[in-house]
């Protein structure tokens, strides 16, 4: 019978016992770099945010948040290494910032001067600094 054996990083088993019942925890597992010597091919993010993340402008990883005083919303999204967005309290990732706004706020909306970066930027200034480079 074959054998599956997982490593986490110790920062991921970090995340997992400091996470609240209302938190969501997105795993992702890469195959390869068994004993075989085998290693995984590096992740090319792709679609609305490629571009940005290709610049260094926005990594895996990074977290997304907004909040809108006047509908009491917030939202708060991760970076995925091939450029979706993962929103919490939903299981799949989604392709473009807005779409992933409209996830949240349950309207069409601009996801770009949305969702903000920890620096305080938006989506749509991060773009913008692409167009002057």
């Amino acid at each position: 019978m074959a054998t599956l054996s997982i490593h986490f990083d110790p920062a991921v088993i970090a995340r997992l016992t400091s996470a609240s019942g209302d938190d969501t925890i997105h795993v992702t597992l890469s195959l390869g770099g068994g004993s075989d010597g085998a290693t995984a091919s590096p992740v090319i993010p792709h679609g609305p945010l490629a571009a940005l993340m290709q610049a260094g402008l926005l990594k895996p990883d990074t977290v997304l948040t907004f909040h809108q005083r006047r509908a009491n919303r917030s939202g708060r999204a991760v970076v995925t290494a091939d450029g979706q967005l993962i929103v919490d309290g939903h299981p799949s990732p989604f392709p473009s910032p807005s779409k992933a706004a409209e996830a949240v706020t349950g309207n069409v909306i601009n996801g770009w001067t949305l969702w903000h970066a920890p620096d305080g930027s938006t989506l749509d200034q991060l773009r913008q600094k692409l167009d002057t480079q």
